[in-house]
């Protein structure tokens, strides 16, 4: 998910979180399941999956996906998101389409009934699947705003107390929205080390600060 696409040429000096929270939702691939040392059985989350070695650099981490989630019975792992979390990563899909049940068709049934449940499978992946993922999706940038609300918030008061000095206010906003720190070209940085540097902008967001301070 992306955090705060830009911030504003006037609060460059503004601090980056000092306890930025990382939650990690999703399905078995995301709690670890296979991967041992569990430290919640029924949920099969590992202190070996992907979520938890990355939890390390977070001052606040949250693992509540669980093995067996789909995108209907993902909600209350959403009640983990607060206005304080920075980072969210989620792995589903595969339980809706029924990814365990296909491949142990495909490994104890003959080629006949692996192409029929690879076939229903395909359609669902092109059919409902989709609107699955999108509903999943939206749900999360609801249940998480705060971020890009808090920005918008921030935004309006320089703006404000720029405009009472007689200051020329500059908006970067609408420049960064496509470069956040999850996207393909970002312009700010995510969590680096050493953290000083986290959430800042990068070169190329530097770069674009330069261009609009000078148009």
């Amino acid at each position: 998910m992306g955090i705060m696409a830009g911030v504003l040429a006037l609060a460059l000096l503004a601090p980056a979180p000092i306890a930025p929270e990382y939650v990690a939702l999703g399905d078995s691939y995301a709690s670890g399941a296979g991967a041992g040392s569990y430290v919640d059985g029924s949920c099969r989350r590992s202190a070996n999956a992907h979520p938890a070695l990355r939890g390390r650099e977070f001052a606040s981490f949250k693992f509540v996906a669980c093995s067996g989630a789909t995108t209907k019975s993902l909600r209350p792992q959403l009640r983990a998101l607060t206005p304080a979390t920075t980072l969210v990563t989620i792995t589903i899909g595969g339980n809706d389409l029924g990814f365990a049940d296909v491949l142990t068709t495909c490994t104890l049934n003959g080629d006949a009934a692996c192409s029929k449940r690879v076939a229903t499978a395909v359609g669902f992946v092109h059919g409902q699947l989709p609107g699955r993922l999108d509903t999943t999706y939206a749900a999360i940038r609801t249940a998480s705003p705060a971020l890009n609300d808090a920005a918008d918030q921030l935004s309006d008061e320089i703006a404000k107390a720029a405009g009472r000095a007689g200051a020329r206010y500059v908006d970067v906003r609408e420049a960064f929205a496509d470069h956040g720190v999850c996207a393909e070209q970002p312009w700010i940085t995510g969590l680096t080390s050493p953290t000083a540097d986290s959430y800042h902008p990068n070169a190329a967001g530097q770069a674009a600060y330069f261009a609009a301070l000078g148009s």
